[in-house]
Formats: structure tokens, sequence, C-alpha cells
């Protein structure tokens, strides 16, 4: 009889368990949509601008230095559905990810292909962000009058 009841049990637990997490899916898929769509760009991270904890974010906050980009970042070590929700919302794989204007950009690869051919510059311009590397060459080409 007590066998009978643990088995019973087990697949409740399992339901219990199936639809907690879906509601937890759910809040942070919800969280990072507000997150996503309340600024310009946001970039989603292993550690924090100030100490990455792998080089491919590391690469990616350079590159957001170099540019003088303010960004909404986010740890996904310090929350595990984080770091998995990040990767459901985006459909991508890999930390870092980068968002500019809502819309999923990608990831370090990505953004360094975009530094190196001027498009992040253009990108940036789009939401009414002004690269500091675009405002170096203006001054450059200003001093050669």
């Amino acid at each position: 009889m007590n066998l009978l009841f643990r088995r019973s049990f087990v697949p409740i637990n399992k339901a219990f368990q199936l639809s907690y997490r879906s509601f937890a899916e759910a809040g942070i898929k919800e969280k990072i949509d507000s997150i996503v769509k309340n600024n310009k760009v946001v970039v989603f991270m292993k550690g924090v601008p100030d100490a990455p904890r792998c080089g491919f974010s590391n690469a990616v906050v350079q590159i957001m230095r170099m540019h003088a980009v303010p960004y909404d970042s986010h740890d996904v070590l310090a929350d595990e559905n984080l770091r998995q929700g990040i990767k459901d919302y985006s459909n991508w794989p890999t930390i870092p990810q980068v968002f500019i204007n809502g819309e999923f950009v990608g990831g370090c690869d990505i953004m360094l292909q975009m530094h190196q051919s001027g498009e992040l510059i253009e990108e940036l311009k789009k939401v009414g962000i002004k690269s500091a590397l675009l405002t170096a060459e203006e001054a450059k080409k200003e001093e050669q009058k």
C-alpha cells in the first residue's frame, strides 16, 4: 500500500514542479521583455562591466567602452533563471547577448564584426547614441582643416 501511495504521489509532485517551472519561466520572460524594451542598449553577460567573468563578456564591455555607450547590464551568473531565460527569449545559446532598441543584435562575435565594419556606429545613431569613436573622428577631421 505504501508503494502504491508513492507511485501516485510522484506524478502529482512532478506535475506541481512542471507548473511551478512554467510559472517561473513566464515570469522571467516578462522580466526580460521589460528590461529589453525599456532600455536603448542592454547586455546580458557573465559578471558585471567592472568585473566580467568571461573573455567574451569582457570583449563586449570593451567595445561598449570604446564607443562610450551607456547600457544596462545584467549578470546571468547571479540568477540561473535569467541565464536560461535569456537563451530561451532570444533563441540564442550563448552569453553575452546584446539588445539595441528592443532587438536582439547578437553576441561577442557579431558585436566585434559590427564594431570593425562601422555598422555599430550606425545602429547606435538610430537610437540616438553618438559613438565616441565617431566624435573622435569628427574632431580629427576638424583639426585637419
